[in-house]
């Protein structure tokens, strides 16, 4: 277990990097990031599969809702994704290392690699391959997380010095109409925690009442959570939360 650095426990978090569709920042874009590196918050980005490979830093599995365009991204090569423009913005979907570049260690990078196997299953390792790729040699404080356990599993072979954490929820079948109940009674209950070799969760505000959260915090993992949209979101769930992913507002910033 690689231990999750101190520095994702302080400043908050913006999910999707500090997107503000009315300012011309559309979410995990590059004027995203800059905003939240500018405003000294840390920075949350997602990734995605090109056609040829590389880990895009993109959030949706289609494109429909983010760019002019429509498909499963996975259907694009990172050059034509490049060539992609993002709604509300002059930005384009980018790669992983031009991100890494532009963070190159200012805030924190929290890396939730998105589920390619579809069912939360072991048909991973492509996405995970070129994430750790891009990893080698990047000196800032950067995590890795995934609602697949079999993600982490991954990416403890391939980049065992990274910290790895589990994205998690309450796994409401009315959320996840994909999933057969099993499966979502099984992720519920986060038992692959201590198998993933995680050293922190990223949880459903809403649900940081589990009995499940608070025996993992018991255990040392930092709980972070997702999404907080305003600042009485934030008081509740900092009664749990050592640290908070937000999207909507500018939460301060502890001294």
């Amino acid at each position: 277990m690689t231990i999750l650095p101190d520095a994702f426990l302080k400043a908050p978090i913006a999910h999707r990097a500090l997107h503000d569709l009315a300012a011309g920042r559309p979410e995990n874009s590059l004027s995203a990031i800059r905003a939240a590196i500018k405003s000294g918050y840390g920075v949350e980005i997602d990734l995605q599969l090109s056609s040829d490979g590389q880990a895009m830093v993109f959030h949706d599995y289609d494109l429909g809702r983010l760019t002019i365009e429509d498909g499963p991204i996975r259907k694009r090569s990172a050059t034509e994704l490049a060539r992609i423009p993002l709604k509300g913005g002059r930005d384009t979907v980018r790669t992983l290392p031009e991100v890494l570049g532009l963070v190159a260690g200012q805030v924190p990078l929290l890396i939730e690699i998105k589920d390619q196997d579809g069912a939360m299953g072991g048909n991973v390792g492509r996405l995970e391959q070129a994430t750790a790729d891009a990893l080698v040699g990047y000196e800032g404080p950067v995590a890795v997380m995934s609602f697949n356990p079999h993600s982490m599993l991954k990416m403890a072979t391939l980049a065992p010095d990274v910290p790895r954490g589990l994205t998690t929820c309450s796994y409401s079948p009315e959320d996840w109409p994909l999933l057969p109940a099993g499966t979502l009674d099984r992720l519920r209950g986060i038992p692959d925690y201590e198998h993933v070799g995680a050293s922190f969760i990223s949880h459903e505000a809403r649900d940081l009442n589990r009995a499940r959260i608070a025996d993992l915090a018991t255990r040392g993992a930092a709980v972070l959570c997702w999404t907080i949209r305003t600042p009485e979101q934030e008081a509740e769930a900092r009664k749990v939360a050592r640290n908070i992913t937000f999207e909507g507002y500018l939460p301060p910033i502890p001294s």
